[in-house]
């Protein structure tokens, strides 16, 4: 077992404590969401993919500067090789006396097509919490977002979750003429199985052959039209990220909302992100990125890495300024995808 005392913590310009690191582990991914990717994708040589092992020492040393939050994301992390073996490393860093660096959880954002070959590992690793990406609950229209995917498969890596022990979210990305007819649909199949809804605004991030401007749903919209049927109550209640919650008294399950693009989350912000190739994004919605693989090569100690975290973090814009129909040469524009960041 790691043993770390706490060392100082990473604050940004704003004063915001960063609290909470997102690593993908792989940009690799079995389906190829219509709002995620384009459908021919290239995905990243080998060799530019930082190893298992180097992503362990750099969240090693997030952690010992006061991160206790850690998301495993990709792409689909649980097509990357031996990825238990990570999880299974920073697991090693929950439950850590009052002092010591450690994590108060680890998450893993998934697709559920592999889940029920690694949910019963991934508990025992002290996972407790997955978000489950799943935008419809009709086969076809699954088919036609993901593209590739199968809803079979995925339910049944839900089902598996749940009887290890799992806490599901499921996450759905809300699209206007795509899957606004369902949301009624899936907050009661939700309650039917035990598991929180996230609604979430798509996001304007790299060129997916969708027009997202006719696909845009302001969840605000959304909210009004839910207030019709069910009884959404206030909770206090948050995970750490973005997302907003109430109760719905119907199911007595939560919905939460993430809107990036009517009502951003900045200012609360305690997130960075670091993707598979060791470039370290301090906000979703900007390109500006720092690389920590060349330093990391290069031999860099634990301590200058922290170095350029540090001056990385201090440079944490404000907030965000997502807008949809963008324009190809707008430098505002964000042209990554979210597989490369890590969602």
């Amino acid at each position: 077992m790691n043993t770390a005392l706490l060392a100082a913590p990473l604050p940004d310009s704003y004063g915001r404590l960063l609290t909470y690191l997102r690593v993908s582990v792989t940009d690799r991914c079995d389906m190829r969401c219509i709002y995620c990717m384009s459908e021919d994708m290239s995905f990243l040589p080998k060799a530019e993919i930082l190893s298992l092992d180097e992503l362990a020492r750099l969240c090693a040393s997030f952690i010992r500067h006061g991160v206790r939050r850690l998301r495993v994301t990709g792409g689909e992390p649980l097509v990357r090789r031996d990825v238990m073996g990570f999880f299974r490393e920073m697991g090693g860093w929950l439950g850590r006396p009052d002092g010591q660096a450690g994590l108060d959880e680890l998450t893993l954002t998934t697709n559920a097509s592999r889940l029920a070959e690694f949910a019963d590992g991934l508990r025992a690793c002290g996972v407790r919490r997955v978000n489950v990406s799943l935008d419809s609950l009709d086969p076809g229209r699954f088919a036609r977002i993901t593209r590739r995917g199968n809803l079979a498969r995925t339910l049944d890596g839900i089902r598996a979750a749940r009887e290890a022990g799992l806490d599901i979210r499921i996450n759905t990305v809300a699209m206007a003429g795509i899957n606004a007819d369902e949301f009624d649909t899936l907050i009661a199949w939700c309650g039917e199985i035990g598991a929180d809804l996230c609604l979430i605004e798509t996001m304007p991030m790299g060129e997916t052959g969708e027009d997202r401007t006719d696909h845009y749903l302001p969840l605000s919209d959304v909210r009004r039209d839910l207030q019709q049927r069910w009884t959404l109550e206030p909770l206090s209640y948050r995970t750490g990220g973005p997302a907003r919650y109430v109760r719905i008294a119907e199911t007595g399950r939560r919905i939460g909302f993430i809107t990036p693009m009517t009502h951003n989350f900045c200012e609360s912000c305690n997130r960075v992100r670091l993707s598979c190739t060791g470039r370290l994004y301090t906000c979703l919605g900007h390109e500006g990125s720092t690389d920590l693989r060349a330093p990391l090569r290069a031999g860099a100690d634990d301590m200058d890495m922290m170095d350029h975290v540090r001056a990385a973090i201090l440079r944490k814009p404000r907030g965000h300024d997502f807008l949809i129909g963008r324009n190809a040469d707008d430098p505002a524009r964000v042209t990554r995808h979210m597989s490369v960041t890590g969602g």
